[in-house]
């Protein structure tokens, strides 16, 4: 029998991550649009980069935003990924579609439910 590592857990604690956080404000109409892209860029980025832990792609109820939060080995993998001709492209196609900005988290606090014993 054939035993496999998962590659993404949840913990009762605070574990150092290092996370990317895309905010995209998609173009009137553009919304479904923007996320095939950024799903692009994820998928890239999951197939070829070392780096890459998981990513959560969600758009908005209103219709006018996609956020992607990417869960990564490190800060430097920002870089890494910014370097490959490649990536630069699919992310270069955001462009046309939305305004996007990002940022690099370090998750410092882990809040979850109160259990109410039964």
């Amino acid at each position: 029998m054939t035993t496999q590592t998962p590659i993404a857990s949840l913990t009762d604690g605070p574990v150092p991550t290092t996370f990317v956080v895309n905010v995209l404000h998609a173009k009137p109409g553009l919304q479904d649009e923007t996320f095939r892209l950024i799903q692009d860029v994820v998928r890239y980025v999951a197939g070829a980069k070392p780096g890459f832990l998981w990513s959560s792609l969600a758009r908005s109820t209103d219709g006018l935003t996609v956020v992607n939060i990417e869960a990564i080995s490190g800060a430097g993998d920002v870089d890494t990924f910014f370097a490959d001709p490649e990536f630069q492209q699919r992310w270069a196609r955001l462009d046309a579609v939305a305004r996007h900005e990002f940022h690099v988290y370090r998750v410092d606090d882990l809040v979850l439910p109160a259990l109410t014993a039964s």
